[in-house]
Formats: structure tokens, C-alpha cells, sequence
């Protein structure tokens, strides 16, 4: 280091992270408070958890850097959604999160906690008692949650459709459809849903059991489950409902809190339907789904994204292999 210039004190060093680490270290008592059942009280599915607990992040990480100094604008917000970053990922490190929820919970909690931080720095500057505020905030998340625990999720059904078109005969393709084995990471995996750490599919196979028509769905991690066909029209249409038994999600296959047919997202019916046309098959996709959640503002847009791309991901999967079938013919 050059002569006469002095290192930086020790404590500067610190007060940089101390409210980072106070803000992670608020969000982590929360998390104890909210480690109920997926559908016990004080949960991490409630509106309480995630919408006020970033808030509560945010505060509190603005609050004491400013104690320490005044800090800009951009401070404000960068060290309260950075904060919050840290929390969620250091829930999934410590093994309380999986990672599914991690990645979805980041933007969320990033922005929310980071606008908190905001409000929280006009306080600290214009407020002579900013500590009664702090304080008001960080126990706002008991107070709701205490309150939520008592009101029923919503039902929300959406649907998503997409098309392709396919160039090979609608009999390739039906049966493409119907029997789809041995599938490989690279033909399917560019799902966003599966990049985020839901298992691959291994195979889908339509067969008769007891008189039911019914395709087996396997996937990794020993995920194993019905689709069990109510309309039938070879060639043409099929559109399944779901049939889920208590060993189908095995307990480290996927986030409790995002298990298909769990209280917060379920699988309603698919269907697809084939058209000829003239440079092959046009197959249409439609999916519906349930999302009940009290932030289904955030629920059902992060749920139309992954079965938005799944869904396109499917039939670009049908569409190779049915087309590389033509072609071997």
C-alpha cells in the first residue's frame, strides 16, 4: 500500500454489512414463526409471509444503515431487495426452501422489499421518530397472518392454449402422443419449469387398466401419476383429467408448496386435438389449471409462464418425433 495512505477502518468495513445482515436476521425469526404445514397456520403460502416479510426486510435494512449515515436513493432500495435476496437465498441454503421456491420468491421479494426501502428512507429523512414505524412494520406480518389463517383460498381456473403444426399424418402424431417413451433430457428439458428443478419426464404411456383408458405419466425423482382419458376420438381428440395418489410425489421430488394437486396449484384437465392440414397435422394444446393463493396476482402470472413455456415445450417434443418418424418411414 502507498505511504500516507491510511486503510480503511475496521468498522466502516462492518457498518456496509451490518444492516444487511440485521435485515436477513429479521427475515429468518419470521421464517421460524411461519414453519407451518402447507395448509396449517403461519405458513409460507400466506399473503402475510410473502408480501409483508419483505416489507419487514426492507425496513429493517434501511433503518439501521441509516442510523449509521445518510445514504442515497438508489442505497435505499439496493439494500433492502439485496437483503431480501439474501434471506430467500439463504433459506434454500440452509435446507428450509427448496430451490423451485427460491427461484420464483427472489424477483418478488427483491422488489417488494426494495420499494419498502424506499418509503423507509423518506421516513428516516423527514420523520424525527422513524424507530416507532420500524417497529410497527416488522410485527405487522404476526399480526395479518393471525388474521389470514381465518379467510378460505380463492379458486382460480385458468387456461392456457397453444398450436403447432406438425408436418406428418395426424395417425404418426396421434400415436406420438399417446406413447411417448424413453424421453430424453435434451428433447424436452429446455422447459423453463424444468430448469427451475422440476424433474424431467420419463415417459408417457396410454394403456387399458380395469376397463380405464389411461395414460401413466413418469417422471425423475420416482414422480409417478394418472391422466385418466374422458373424451376419446381417435385421430382427432383426447383431453385427460388427473389422477394423483399419496405416493405419486414422493416427499424430495418437489416444494411442498408447489405440489400439483397440493391446496395451492392443481392440474384440472389437457386436452389436445389434431386437424389435418395441408403440410401435415395441426394439433392444438389447451391446459387448465387451479391457483389459490391470497397473492394470486403473482401466483397466476408466475403459473402462466411455466405452463405457457411447458405446454410449447410439449408440442415442439411432439413435433420432432413425430416428424423424425415421417421421415424414417
Amino acid at each position: 500500500m502507498s505511504a500516507g495512505i491510511e486503510p480503511p477502518p475496521r468498522r466502516s468495513r462492518l457498518t456496509r454489512f451490518w444492516p444487511l445482515l440485521l435485515g436477513v436476521a429479521t427475515g429468518l425469526c419470521l421464517r421460524l414463526v411461519f414453519r407451518g404445514d402447507a395448509e396449517g397456520p403461519f405458513n409460507v403460502m400466506m399473503a402475510s409471509f410473502t408480501l409483508l416479510v419483505p416489507v419487514a426486510i426492507g425496513v429493517v435494512t434501511v433503518y439501521v444503515a441509516e442510523r449509521a449515515r445518510r445514504r442515497s436513493w438508489a442505497n435505499y432500495f439496493w439494500y433492502a431487495a439485496a437483503a431480501n435476496a439474501l434471506f430467500v437465498v439463504g433459506t434454500f441454503l440452509i435446507l428450509i426452501e427448496g430451490i423451485i421456491c427460491t427461484v420464483i420468491a427472489v424477483p418478488l421479494f427483491s422488489v417488494i422489499g426494495g420499494c419498502a426501502g424506499l418509503v423507509t428512507g423518506a421516513v428516516c429523512r423527514w420523520s424525527g421518530r422513524p424507530r416507532p414505524v420500524v417497529l410497527s412494520v416488522t410485527v405487522l406480518p404476526l399480526v395479518f397472518g393471525a388474521i389470514e389463517q381465518q379467510l378460505p383460498l380463492p379458486n382460480q381456473i385458468d387456461t392456457v392454449t397453444s398450436t403447432r403444426e406438425i408436418n406428418a399424418a395426424p395417425e404418426t402424431v396421434w400415436q406420438t402422443i399417446m406413447h411417448a417413451d424413453s424421453i430424453r433430457p435434451g428433447e424436452i428439458g429446455d422447459a423453463w419449469m424444468y430448469r427451475i428443478g422440476v424433474p424431467l419426464p420419463l415417459s408417457a404411456i396410454t394403456e387399458e387398466v380395469s376397463g380405464e383408458r389411461v395414460r401413466r405419466i413418469e417422471m425423475g425423482k420416482g414422480i409417478r401419476f394418472d391422466q385418466l382419458v374422458v373424451d376419446w376420438e381417435p385421430l382427432k381428440r383426447v383431453r385427460w383429467t388427473y389422477r394423483f395418489t399419496t405416493d405419486s410425489f414422493p416427499p424430495w421430488a418437489l416444494d411442498e408448496h408447489i405440489r400439483i394437486g397440493g391446496p395451492y396449484f392443481d392440474l384440472v384437465d389437457t386436452e389436445y386435438a389434431l386437424e389435418t392440414v395441408d403440410e401435415g397435422t395441426l394439433v392444438t394444446a389447451r391446459m387448465s389449471y387451479r391457483v389459490s393463493t391470497h397473492f394470486n396476482w403473482y401466483a397466476r402470472l408466475v403459473a402462466w409462464f411455466l405452463v405457457s413455456d411447458f405446454e410449447a415445450t410439449a408440442l415442439d417434443f411432439y413435433a420432432h418425433r413425430s416428424e423424425s418418424a415421417s421421415v424414417g418411414r
